[in-house]
């Protein structure tokens, strides 16, 4: 694991963005899949003196943010991790302000994402959601389900160590009703059991606020990922932190266990 920390600039952000967006498109190949880790609005709501909620809020343009970068440098995938099942163990008013939020994100954005080709899907435990929060999952699952530009996965109520106890619940069901042997249970056949069977493994994983954890995120899927820890908060993260993340995945040799040439 490398922590890799970008020098700030002067250059006004959006300049710097586009010039780094101009930069990735040529030095190497784009990911295909980039996964993050969310993290960091309590602390910046924190240090501006501001209610928790209010940072969970300044998240959401992040969120806009890095799915308008995402779409710019033709990556396929995005996958945020939004809320854990952990997360459930918070205090009620702030579980509540987060199903809220989810509700307010879809209604905002929903429109947009549709128009932009970005297909969304809502991955995790969705039997614990509210069920306004679940109305506006189905709805922005409904309407982006036929676009193909970008695959945006929210994990929502999600648990890595859980899902891989409900895959192995799948083989053993598999097994016991005599359509699986098994000797047949191979990787193959856990990662077609997984949220993320029909998406390739993540090539970059991004988790910011500078922690050095993976908190239980995608851990089977992301066996040979490539990391990238940012030290800025959700809130302030934008289109130029996602392309100084890539441009850092593209000076990478990844050797998925192999001895380089």
């Amino acid at each position: 694991m490398r922590l890799v920390t970008a020098a700030r600039s002067s250059v006004h952000p959006e300049s710097l963005a586009d010039e780094l967006l101009a930069r990735l498109r040529v030095h190497g190949a784009i990911p295909r899949h980039v996964a993050i880790i969310m993290d960091g609005n309590g602390r910046w709501a924190r240090e501006r003196l501001l209610p928790r909620p209010l940072g969970h809020r300044s998240g959401m343009k992040a969120v806009r943010e890095v799915v308008e970068g995402a779409l710019q440098a033709g990556v396929e995938y995005l996958s945020l991790f939004a809320f854990s099942q952990e997360n459930w163990q918070r205090p009620a008013t702030e579980v509540g302000a987060l199903m809220s939020l989810l509700e307010e994100y879809i209604a905002r954005e929903v429109s947009e994402l549709r128009e932009q080709g970005v297909r969304v899907r809502v991955l995790g435990d969705l039997s614990r959601l509210t069920p306004a929060a679940a109305r506006a999952v189905e709805r922005v699952v409904g309407e982006t389900a036929a676009n193909e530009k970008l695959t945006l996965n929210l994990f929502i109520s999600y648990g890595s160590r859980a899902e891989l106890v409900r895959a192995m619940r799948a083989l053993a069901e598999d097994v016991a009703a005599g359509v699986l042997a098994p000797s047949d249970i191979d990787d193959a056949a856990i990662a077609a059991r997984l949220y993320t069977a029909d998406c390739p493994d993540p090539d970059l994983l991004i988790r910011t606020s500078g922690e050095l954890r993976i908190s239980n995120f995608l851990l089977w899927q992301i066996a040979y990922t490539e990391l990238f820890m940012s030290p800025v908060l959700w809130p302030d993260f934008g289109r130029r932190e996602l392309f100084e993340a890539i441009v850092a995945y593209q000076s990478r040799e990844r050797r998925f266990g192999r001895v380089s040439a």
